[in-house]
């Protein structure tokens, strides 16, 4: 009888259906195919003369692109910032401001924003200083096309940011302001204190999305004739008549850059969702 029952407790646990996948269906094979591309990517420049000298002409853009990456992501995050607290301002003139600048620019495409702002308001906008500073100081304030296509995506991102801004704050409940207020914090103590840091959470992600993504629309600064990656591909595809090896370069130089902030950002999506899966 015994012998019976312990037959059928082994054939009902060998009946359960398992939480766990296979190893197969869970590995990311997806990596290891982008791993292989760009390890193929990697051996045709070094083992290549065309693909080399490709190289040797486009990596020297890489600074610029940096360079500028950095400088538009740092200005929209301060644009963003303002204009998403603006937007959930009381104030109804700072509340509209922000969300004109919003709506103005998220219903234009990139390319023509950097033509307009970079070609257009730029220089108005340099010439009115001027004439005041010429008067004042005798000075005169230059911008370069790289500067003027570098504020353009700033601004662009700084509508984008301040939605990711407005939606981290608003998913805050009510209830933690209340907590600050009561506490005797102001207003401004409470959303620097209590607010903003808990949003963080929700905010971080999209932003290094965003960042990514500045990165990547660098590439329009080679409209204005900025030499970054994409405008020196194109020089030396020109210049030489090997598309192939330029924009294959090209190519290589972006896939190593957004593919290494994917996974550092995916490392610290992990690292802040570390309490929600109970792992201390």
């Amino acid at each position: 009888m015994q012998e019976q029952i312990s037959e059928t407790g082994q054939r009902k646990k060998s009946d359960r259906i398992s939480d766990e996948q296979p190893w197969w269906d869970t590995f990311p094979w997806w990596g290891s195919l982008i791993a292989a591309i760009l390890i193929w990517m990697a051996w045709q420049i070094a083992t290549r003369d065309d693909y080399e000298l490709a190289w040797d002409r486009i990596f020297p853009g890489l600074q610029v692109t940096v360079i500028a990456t950095l400088q538009a992501f740092a200005i929209a995050l301060v644009l963003g910032l303002i204009a998403g607290m603006g937007q959930l301002s009381r104030n109804v003139v700072a509340r509209n401001l922000a969300r004109t600048y919003v709506e103005f620019i998220r219903g234009i495409p990139i390319l023509p924003l950097i033509f307009t702002v970079a070609l257009i308001l730029v220089p108005e906008t340099t010439d009115l200083i001027n004439s005041r500073l010429q008067a004042w100081f005798d000075w005169e304030f230059k911008l370069s096309f790289q500067m003027r296509a570098t504020i353009t995506l700033a601004l662009i991102y700084g509508a984008y940011m301040a939605e990711i801004f407005r939606g981290g704050i608003q998913s805050i409940p009510p209830g933690q302001t209340e907590a600050g207020r009561s506490l005797g914090l102001t207003g401004r103590q409470t959303m620097n204190y209590v607010v903003l840091p808990q949003a963080m959470r929700a905010i971080i992600p999209p932003l290094g999305n965003d960042f990514i993504a500045i990165l990547k629309d660098t590439s329009l600064l080679s409209v204005l004739g900025v030499l970054e990656i994409t405008q020196r591909g194109r020089q030396f595809s020109a210049s030489t008549f090997k598309f192939r090896e330029g924009y294959f370069v090209v190519s290589f130089i972006y896939l190593i850059l957004t593919l290494s902030l994917s996974l550092l950002l995916g490392v610290l999506e992990r690292r802040m969702t570390r309490d929600r899966k109970g792992e201390r």
